[in-house]
C-alpha cells in the first residue's frame, strides 16, 4: 500500500526587501535577470539559515520568477519584496509579497476555472450514479437507432469540416497566403 506523503509544516516565515542592483551590475547586461534569481537564492540561503548554504533548497515561485523576467533579461528590478517560508524538510519557498494587478486577475480567473471544473466533475458523478441506478429500459432496437443517429451526426460534422477546409484553401489561393502581392518596379539603366 502506498503511504500518504505528509506535507511539510512551516517552521519560519519572513518578509524581506532584497536589493538586486548591486548584484546584477557585476555581470554583463545579457546575464542580469539570471544573476537576479541567483542573488535572491543567495540572500535567502544566508538569512534563513540553510545548512551548507545549498541553493537547491531554495524554490522560487513562478510568479516571482515571471516578475523578475517581466522587462527582459537586461533590465530586472533593482529591488523586490518577497516572503520566504521555511519548511521542516529544510526547503524554503520564496514568493512575491505584492502581486501586480494583472497577476491578481489571472489568479482569480484560474481559481474560477478550477471551481467550474470541480462543479462539472460533481455533476458528471451524479449523472453516472443516476444512470447506474436506473434499470435498462431501452430495448436493443432503440439502442441501434441511437447509434445510427450518432453516426449520421458525426458524418455531417465531418462533411462540414471538409467543406470548410476546401473554402479555406480557395481563399488562401485567391489572396496568396493572406497577403496581396506587391509589384516591384524595375528601373532600367539609361541608354545613350
Amino acid at each position: 500500500m502506498a503511504k500518504k506523503q505528509e506535507q511539510p509544516t512551516k517552521i519560519l516565515e519572513r518578509e524581506y526587501i532584497i536589493p538586486l542592483r548591486k548584484e546584477w551590475l557585476k555581470v554583463p547586461e545579457y546575464k542580469r535577470a539570471n544573476k537576479a534569481v541567483k542573488a535572491i537564492k543567495q540572500f535567502i540561503v544566508r538569512h534563513m539559515k540553510i545548512y551548507d548554504r545549498d541553493l537547491k533548497k531554495v524554490k522560487v515561485d513562478p510568479i516571482l520568477n515571471n516578475e523578475l523576467w517581466f522587462r527582459g533579461i537586461r533590465k530586472p528590478p533593482a529591488k523586490i519584496k518577497v516572503k520566504a517560508i521555511k519548511f521542516d524538510n529544510e526547503t524554503v519557498k520564496v514568493e512575491i509579497v505584492e502581486l501586480p494587478e494583472h497577476i491578481k486577475f489571472a489568479k482569480l480567473r484560474e481559481e474560477r476555472k478550477k471551481l467550474e471544473e470541480k462543479k462539472k466533475a460533481e455533476k458528471e458523478k451524479k449523472v453516472k450514479e443516476k444512470v447506474k441506478e436506473e434499470p435498462e429500459k431501452k430495448s436493443k432496437e432503440e439502442g441501434k437507432e441511437e447509434e445510427e443517429q450518432k453516426e449520421k451526426k458525426e458524418s455531417v460534422r465531418e462533411a462540414g469540416l471538409k467543406q470548410a477546409e476546401q473554402v479555406a484553401k480557395q481563399v488562401k489561393h485567391l489572396t496568396e497566403g493572406g497577403k496581396a502581392k506587391e509589384v516591384k518596379v524595375h528601373r532600367k539603366a539609361l541608354t545613350k
